[in-house]
């Protein structure tokens, strides 16, 4: 009969050993009801071990938190092919897959972070750290919708609209966590949506912005997501008598 023995990890193994297992448990509960202890058991070591390769809780999460980071920002990635609005339609699933599978930890990041009493240095740290990871998604959304649109130099309301609707979808995202009282499909078709109806409104107002309009309709199939938020706006106009 053979023994196994347990494969020692080098330190960054290690360490993105217990980033991958505290994302998990984020993914489930809120990270303030996440303890280290809990983080060590899932992990297969000691507290203290866990201590050796983070100094705290706060240290762990900040790291989880920045691979978490990436991830969401990767998932606005996507290859410049197609209509627009199939594009985007891909975009948002992919993002409402992350927040399916990290729900709490979606929250919290959006939400600040977790909680530490006021006052505390480290508090302050952890706050600033949360304000600069989700600055850094958002800004990473932001330049791939406007890589996606072909400009790189985009007219003040052109940036509004674009700022505004990953606001929109964030937004979106945590109100649909409580409760999920609205099917995910529709919700992502309706950023969609949103998207094209955020341009409009603005190309109403402004010759730029009708200009970017028309290059982001011409190139739409009639049974594209923008074709068919024209057929529901369409149909609920009032008709001739």
């Amino acid at each position: 009969m053979t023994t196994g023995v347990r494969r020692r990890m080098g330190v960054e193994e290690r360490r993105r050993q217990l980033i991958g297992v505290a994302l998990e448990l984020f993914s489930q509960r809120s990270p303030d009801d996440v303890s280290i202890d809990e983080i060590a058991s899932a992990a297969g070591i000691s507290r203290p071990l866990v201590y050796h390769y983070f100094p705290g809780k706060l240290s762990l999460y900040e790291a989880a938190l920045k691979r978490a980071a990436d991830d969401l920002a990767d998932r606005f990635s996507e290859p410049h092919e197609g209509p627009l609005g199939a594009r985007l339609h891909k975009v948002m699933g992919r993002f409402f897959d992350f927040v399916d599978e990290h729900g709490p930890g979606f929250s919290a990041l959006m939400r600040g972070g977790p909680a530490v009493p006021a006052g505390e240095a480290s508090a302050v740290n952890t706050a600033s750290t949360t304000t600069a990871l989700i600055d850094s998604v958002r800004q990473a959304a932001y330049e791939q919708i406007l890589e996606h649109l072909g400009i790189s130099e985009p007219p003040a309301r052109l940036e509004l609209v674009v700022r505004s609707w990953i606001s929109l979808a964030e937004a979106t995202a945590l109100i649909w966590l409580d409760g999920r009282r609205i099917p995910r499909p529709e919700l992502e078709m309706q950023l969609v949506h949103d998207f094209a109806a955020l341009t409009a409104v603005s190309a109403a107002y402004d010759a730029e912005m009708a200009d970017v309009l028309r290059r982001l309709l011409a190139d739409e199939p009639a049974d594209g997501p923008f074709g068919d938020l024209i057929g529901r706006l369409t149909a609920l106009a009032p008709q001739p008598s």
